[in-house]
């Protein structure tokens, strides 16, 4: 297997109290709750941790962008994207990934990831997403288009990494009279694009094209879900005429490790409740707003996530035992993730080491037990 280390950058700091009078950590969270001087130091750690994910060996070390929310601060992922290309040189750097359609000229995005793409010489992977409904309230996009928007920006941008310039591009939301963009990518034809996801049957369909064949990711599911997603992926590959890839098939999921099962509960209880329950919940209409999904998916998202909307908090215990998220020992993490690959014929898996509020040792003390007694024995 391929492993990313990937990082949300929540603020830990947050005071939860405060946080629980409001509706959500997102869009609607008053920002007189973040404190600089604590957040910059947050930026110190979260990017040390990247950059010692290298020296472990993970294949991959990843990012992604939020807007207006504690959940991550990082709306603008391009520039941690940009330190880690200083800071590391042999890891694979992921952008996953930037949302297509809250932006009004892609060309913009071409033009950065080019940058980043010939100041890494080639070591920049991008991951394309629609963003989740809470973005559409952070940015005031109709998540009626959003489908629309993204397919027509992802076709602007490759049009501009791979056509000789200037070209031009008219569609229904984007009209460009020049695409002629300076520098081209360092890879050719341009950098590998990957497609997280929570499942939507739209986007299951239009990554496995055969003119694409694009990674399709599975993000905070169950077991269950990851298997019944990858598994519709590789039909859907069948009924294109091919056979879809380990590499075309990966998932996300928080892990911790620790020596026994019951102190890897321990120790990850509080970082991952928090995550879930106080960073993560969110009220049903702000995550999947009117227009954002079709009706059919929206019927089956709403059968498949019964817990979405919920007002009960989470347990560690019924999130692991569900496989959202994954806490054990070695052997039990092994054991897990294994079983996991082999049902799907997944070939990558983006892990979330720090989630929560866990703290720096905790995770320095996680990332090190999963590269030494786990990564080894799951890798190609």
């Amino acid at each position: 297997m391929q492993f990313t280390f990937f990082h949300l950058m929540p603020y830990r700091p947050l005071d939860m109290a405060e946080r629980h009078k409001h509706r959500a950590g997102w869009v609607v969270l008053p920002n007189t709750l973040y404190d600089p001087k604590k957040g910059a130091n947050e930026y110190d750690s979260y990017i040390n941790q990247l950059v010692y994910a290298e020296k472990l060996g993970f294949d991959v070390i990843a990012v992604n962008e939020h807007h207006q929310t504690a959940y991550g601060i990082m709306p603008a992922p391009n520039l941690i994207a940009a330190n880690l290309i200083a800071r590391t040189s042999r890891a694979k750097i992921a952008i996953i990934g930037r949302a297509l359609p809250l932006v009004n000229n892609p060309v913009n995005i071409a033009e950065e990831f080019a940058m980043l793409d010939n100041l890494s010489k080639g070591r920049i992977i991008t991951g394309f997403v629609r963003g989740i409904g809470n973005e559409y309230h952070s940015t005031g996009i109709n998540p009626y288009w959003s489908h629309e928007r993204y397919q027509e920006a992802h076709d602007l941008i490759v049009q501009a990494w791979t056509k000789p310039g200037p070209t031009s591009y008219e569609g229904e939301h984007f009209n460009v009279r020049y695409v002629n963009i300076w520098p081209r990518p360092y890879q050719a034809p341009h950098p590998e694009i990957w497609i997280p996801s929570m499942g939507s049957s739209e986007t299951v369909k239009w990554a496995a094209a055969p003119e694409r064949k694009y990674p399709f990711l599975v993000t905070f599911s169950s077991r269950e879900l990851v298997s019944r997603y990858l598994n519709v992926y590789r039909e859907q590959a069948r009924q294109y005429g091919y056979e879809a890839l380990p590499r075309q098939l990966g998932w996300a999921s928080p892990v911790y490790v620790a020596d026994t099962d019951e102190r890897a509960r321990k120790e990850a209880k509080e970082g991952i409740e928090t995550l879930f329950n106080d960073f993560l919940a969110v009220p049903f209409q702000m995550l999947l707003p009117p227009g954002y999904m079709s009706l059919p998916s929206m019927k089956n998202t709403m059968r498949m996530r019964k817990a979405l909307g919920a007002q009960k908090r989470l347990t560690l215990e019924e999130l692991a035992d569900s496989g959202v998220v994954v806490v054990g020992s070695p052997q039990t993490v092994r054991d897990q993730l294994s079983k996991l690959r082999d049902e799907t014929g997944a070939g990558k898996l983006i892990t979330m080491l720090q989630f929560g509020t866990l703290s720096d040792e905790l995770t320095k003390r996680n990332m090190e037990m999963f590269a030494s007694e786990v990564m080894p024995h799951l890798k190609d």
